[in-house]
């Protein structure tokens, strides 16, 4: 691979993480302004809630859920013990891989990170000083623009400005509105044509077959239908909506800063991977499992889907035994990891090394039992 090959895969890619934390983002934001703020706070009032929900989309395969969590975390509507619990049963793209060619260790692995997950994340809660922090300065919140002015009938009263969604709305749009129009517009036919996929995919296609719906591309074609809603409301929503919330908020505060963090980091993981040969390093090491655990754990660190394909490979390969797995499993979360690095660097170095230890704890744990 050469050194454009390097920057338009990084940029590709780049593309396809920033598009996919914005729209979640765009979609969060529509999801507390149109319940009224109900949503974030039904969040807020329950820690055990928070961690169910950080492993139950963590263990999607992917980083759509991942994103998600993250959102939220930056946000402060989850508390740190349900980022940890995201972190843990998320395996980032290669559950996509794992799913094709060990369905069964696969379905296996995702049972036992969904329970370290929730146990892990319910004990980092107990010890979090604070439940919820907020590394972004302006969180989702709803204006008095936003809200419904009722009658006494509990009807919107007729000479109200109520938020009701509408075509109407565009008759004067903004460039603003515009410009997001076409945007998510053109990242929903990416996702759906598969112009933005990820290139290790055709890794694990030879082994699709039976188990192709759950390919990365069918979560990316739910994804574009997601996105193809957050057109329409950006479409039929008000001005104020989406000048102040998914501009102002969402576009001018994350957008670019994500960005450029993610192209970075991973620019500088991909030139590095391409002069470190990383499996030749592992496999001249293989035949000591505690080395190939405690490198897992530490490779675990990278914000990046593919140098965790290697230990995928060496158990599927009966190279390595589940202790291996388990502990690359755990303590790699795929891009998950990136926008949570561009928004809070204490949270993604202090996650990351709960990630850690709890993957060198269980890895080094069943391999003392013979695993």
């Amino acid at each position: 691979m050469d050194w454009l090959d390097i920057v338009l895969d990084t940029l590709r890619n780049g593309l396809l993480v920033t598009g996919l934390v914005t729209v979640m983002m765009l979609l969060i934001e529509y999801l507390n302004v149109h319940t009224q703020g109900r949503w974030s706070r039904s969040l807020q009032g329950s820690g055990p809630k928070q961690v169910l929900l950080g492993a139950l989309l963590g263990i999607i395969p992917g980083c759509m859920g991942g994103f998600a969590v993250v959102s939220l975390y930056t946000h402060g509507l989850v508390s740190f013990g349900a980022l940890v619990a995201m972190m843990i049963a998320s395996s980032g793209d290669e559950a996509f891989v794992m799913l094709a060619a060990i369905p069964k260790e696969a379905l296996i692995l995702s049972g036992v990170l969904l329970v370290l997950a929730i146990v892990v994340g319910l004990i980092v809660n107990l010890f979090s000083k604070k439940k919820t922090v907020a590394a972004c300065d302006q969180p989702y919140e709803v204006h008095s623009c936003d809200e419904h002015h009722h009658d006494a009938e509990g009807h919107c009263a007729p000479d109200a400005d109520c938020p009701h969604a509408s075509l109407r709305n565009l008759k004067h749009a903004s460039w603003q509105r515009i410009v997001l129009l076409l945007s998510v517009l053109f990242f929903a036919l990416a996702l759906a044509f598969g112009w933005l996929e990820h290139e290790h995919e055709e890794e694990g296609a030879e082994h699709a077959g039976h188990l192709a719906i759950l390919d990365e591309y069918w979560l990316n074609l739910l994804f574009a239908v997601i996105s193809l809603f957050v057109v329409w409301v950006i479409a039929t929503a008000k001005e104020h909506f989406v000048h102040e919330h998914l501009w102002n908020h969402v576009i001018r505060k994350h957008l670019l800063r994500v960005f450029c963090w993610t192209f970075g980091t991973m620019l500088l993981i991909n030139i590095g991977l391409e002069f470190l040969d990383i499996e030749a390093f592992v496999n001249s090491n293989g035949y000591i499992v505690p080395l190939m655990i405690l490198l897992a754990a530490l490779i675990g660190i990278i914000p990046e889907s593919g140098p965790h394909l290697l230990f995928v490979t060496l158990f599927a390969t009966g190279v390595a035994p589940f202790s291996v797995l388990l502990a690359s499993s755990i303590s790699q979360d795929g891009h998950a990891g990136l926008p949570l690095l561009a928004e809070s660097k204490g949270g993604f170095l202090k996650a990351k090394l709960v990630n850690v230890a709890i993957a060198l704890a269980c890895g080094f744990v069943l391999y003392a039992f013979g695993l």
